[in-house]
C-alpha cells in the first residue's frame, strides 16, 4: 500500500485543474433549475443545514434521493439543483439534502444526518433510490447499507431499495494520510468504521458504482472493489465507467432527461 500515492490518487482538485470553472457551472445551472423548477423545503433536524429540497415529479410516484460531494468538507445541496432536472423530465421526484461539514461534525454525524434525512422522506410513503457522487456516493451506500428497522422501529428493511454511486468512496482508510483528512481527522479505526465496504453487506438489495473513464486508478478500485465484494454477498451489482468523464463533469448525464444514467436510475425506481 505504501507505493501507492494516495495524494495524488485522491486529491481531485489537483487532477483537475479547471475544477473552480466546472463547479461555478454548477452553481449557475442550479440557480436557474431553481427558478424554473422552484423546490418544497423539508427539515430533518434543528440545524441550518439540515434540509432537503425536493424537486416534485409527480407526487405519487418514486423518489430519488442524490447526495452531494465535496469531501464531507464542502458544498451543499444547493450545488446539485440541477442534477433533478433529467429526473423530473420523466416525472421522477427528486429529493436534494445538506447536510453539516467537517470538521464541525465527523463523518459519521453525518452519515447520521443522512439517515435523518431518510427518515424523513419516509413520511411521504415512498421507497426510495439513493444516488450520490463522490462523498455522496460514500454516503448513498451507506444508506442502502442501514438496517433501518434497528434504526428506527418504525422503518422498513427496503425503505432503500437501490443505491447508484458516482465516483464514490467505500472504503476510507487510505485517506488518512493525505492532505483531505486535515478537515476529516479520521484515525484509522474510525476510517474503517465509516467505510461502508466493510459493513454487512445488503443482500437482496441493487447497487450500482460508476465511475469516470478519467479518474484515478483509486476511484476505478474503490468502485470496482465494492461491486465485487457485495456482489458475492448477495447485493445484485453494476460496475461501471462514463466515458472521458473525470471527477467533476461525472455528474452531467444527471441533467440530461435523454442520458444513459437517467434511464437507468429510472429503471432502479421501478424494481
Amino acid at each position: 500500500m505504501s507505493e501507492i500515492d494516495y495524494e495524488v490518487e485522491y486529491n481531485n482538485r489537483a487532477r483537475v485543474p479547471e475544477n473552480p470553472a466546472l463547479m461555478a457551472g454548477w452553481a449557475r445551472d442550479s440557480a436557474a433549475y431553481r427558478e424554473q423548477h422552484p423546490p418544497r423545503r423539508l427539515s430533518y433536524g434543528a440545524g441550518s443545514r439540515n434540509v432537503i429540497d425536493l424537486f416534485e415529479g409527480n407526487s405519487d410516484g418514486p423518489l430519488v434521493v442524490f447526495i452531494h460531494g465535496g469531501y464531507w468538507q464542502a458544498l451543499d445541496g444547493s450545488s446539485s439543483s440541477h442534477c433533478a432536472r433529467g429526473l423530473n423530465g420523466h416525472g421522477i421526484s427528486v429529493a436534494v439534502p445538506s447536510y453539516d461539514l467537517c470538521p464541525n461534525v465527523s463523518i459519521g454525524d453525518i452519515i447520521g444526518e443522512m439517515r435523518a434525512a431518510c427518515r424523513e422522506l419516509a413520511k411521504l410513503g415512498r421507497p426510495l433510490v439513493v444516488s450520490g457522487h463522490s462523498a455522496g456516493g460514500h454516503l448513498a451506500a451507506c444508506m442502502l447499507a442501514t438496517d433501518w428497522p434497528v434504526y428506527d422501529t418504525s422503518l422498513p428493511t427496503n425503505l432503500v431499495r437501490a443505491a447508484y454511486a458516482i465516483s464514490g468512496l467505500f472504503e476510507l482508510e487510505p485517506l488518512v494520510g493525505t492532505s483531505i483528512n486535515k478537515a476529516l481527522g479520521l484515525d484509522r479505526d474510525a476510517a474503517r468504521a465509516a467505510s461502508p465496504l466493510l459493513w454487512k453487506a445488503p443482500a437482496g438489495a441493487t447497487l450500482d458504482a460508476v465511475v469516470g473513464g478519467a479518474e484515478s486508478a483509486e476511484y476505478h478500485r474503490q468502485s470496482q472493489t465494492i461491486a465485487d465484494v457485495w456482489g458475492r454477498a448477495g447485493v445484485t451489482t453494476r460496475f461501471g465507467t462514463l466515458p472521458d468523464a473525470n471527477h467533476f463533469t461525472a455528474i452531467a448525464p444527471l441533467a440530461d432527461p435523454e442520458s444513459d444514467m437517467v434511464a437507468r436510475l429510472k429503471q432502479l425506481t421501478q424494481i
